[in-house]
């Protein structure tokens, strides 16, 4: 992908092994005319994480600490809902999207990509937190903290693999996702990367240099993560599988 990127030759078919002379006019045309779904794609990704996290923490929590009746089920249940093909649950959320007034919207898309991730935040994060000892937050109760404030100061920093693991995957569902960016936006006004490479494809067939810098530039925000990330997500994977 890279080889073609750097080749200047607007025909695959004529692509050599190494670019011998490499050039960066395929970059430059595609920061030109997809930079801004790259800033698109990032802003709908981070918000993603924000609401995912928000809720999937919580949510959480609740099922490791409070031994709420029902609890394995309501587990089981979240992670039958990732069996559920994508395609389905956009169709299902255009008719309620149209109604509520979401499509075509920044704020619709961050939710519909934070439900991708949501599912996997909260089996992740639960099973860390159900390895945190009662005695912790109760003693911070004593202290004088409520429940809130220990799941704030106490719980979460406790957490902190498992959040940042959560975080990243849900930020990589939401960087890769296209089924709900091609069915919940009919316009151009909100058009994510993914989108951006499949309409860039169907306008300028011809020049694959192009088409492969897109895909370059849109795989380095999540090659940084992971290698930054790495660390934390072996922690954060294997955090609560033992006691």
């Amino acid at each position: 992908m890279l080889n073609t990127a750097l080749q200047p030759q607007s025909s695959i078919a004529a692509t050599q092994w190494f670019p011998t002379s490499a050039s960066l006019k395929n970059f430059d045309t595609a920061l030109s005319t997809q930079g801004g779904s790259l800033l698109t794609s990032l802003g709908v990704a981070l918000g993603a994480v924000v609401v995912c996290l928000a809720l999937a923490a919580p949510a959480a929590y609740g099922l490791a600490q409070f031994g709420l009746r029902g609890g394995q089920g309501i587990v089981f249940t979240t992670l039958i809902t990732q069996m559920v093909p994508g395609i389905v649950i956009a169709n299902a959320m255009y008719s309620a999207y149209a109604a509520l007034g979401l499509v075509n919207s920044y704020l619709g898309l961050v939710l519909a990509d934070a439900s991708l991730g949501l599912p996997f935040a909260i089996v992740l994060l639960r099973a860390f937190m159900v390895s945190i000892p009662t005695e912790v937050v109760e003693a911070a109760m004593v202290d004088g903290a409520n429940r809130f404030t220990a799941f704030v100061r106490i719980v979460l920093p406790m957490s902190r693999n498992a959040l940042i693991t959560a975080g990243l995957f849900t930020f990589l569902f939401a960087w890769s996702d296209f089924i709900f960016a091609l069915t919940l936006n009919t316009t151009d006004d909100v058009k994510p990367i993914t989108l951006g490479i499949y309409q860039f494809v169907g306008a300028h067939v011809s020049d694959w240099g192009a088409v492969m810098a897109t895909a370059v530039l849109s795989a380095v925000p999540a090659a940084v993560l992971l290698v930054v990330a790495q660390k934390y997500i072996a922690a954060g994977i294997t955090g609560g599988s033992v006691k």
